[in-house]
């Protein structure tokens, strides 16, 4: 996805609390105060998520802070309903799993791709509570192997 452009933000939060089913790279209509604080490093993709409404996919809930240098006039509201310009057939795929089997958008990076800003967008299902343990534990076992393997640990 983001294999010759820089991360701006990235919600490793998405990864624990969901399932990652399959995941869309989506172009975001922004204004210029949002492009220049977004190459600034200023987003926030944690309580983003993605909604389908009149055949368009939207962005809710990213936080986006207002460019430093620009005029309070000129500026945008930092947490605005953005929309996402993705090709119409995925958006009809899209529609489709989320309505009829329950499923979410949540965005998992925001990234500048070749000039232009683009954001990973994620279709998940929740995980339950022993689904995050089962994670935890396998993080635990997989480290510990490593530290084996690299002679830093002993029995």
């Amino acid at each position: 996805m983001s294999e010759n452009g820089k991360v701006v933000s990235d919600n490793r939060q998405a990864r624990y609390l969901y399932e990652i089913l399959e995941v869309y790279e989506a172009g975001i209509e922004l204004t210029g105060t949002e492009v220049k604080a977004i190459r600034a490093g200023k987003a926030n993709l944690r309580d983003g998520y993605g909604l389908i409404r009149k055949g368009e996919v939207l962005l809710v809930n990213v936080h986006i802070s207002p460019h430093q240098t620009a005029s309070q006039v000129f500026n945008h509201e930092p947490r605005r309903t953005r929309k996402l310009l993705l090709h119409r057939e995925e958006i009809r795929k899209l529609i489709g799993k989320v309505e009829q089997k329950g499923l979410t958008l949540v965005p998992l990076k925001l990234y500048l791709k070749q000039g232009w800003v683009k954001v990973s967008l994620a279709l998940v299902r929740g995980k339950k509570l022993h689904d995050k343990r089962e994670d935890l534990k396998e993080r635990q076992d997989k480290r510990e192997m490593e530290r084996v393997i690299k002679g830093r640990y002993s029995f």
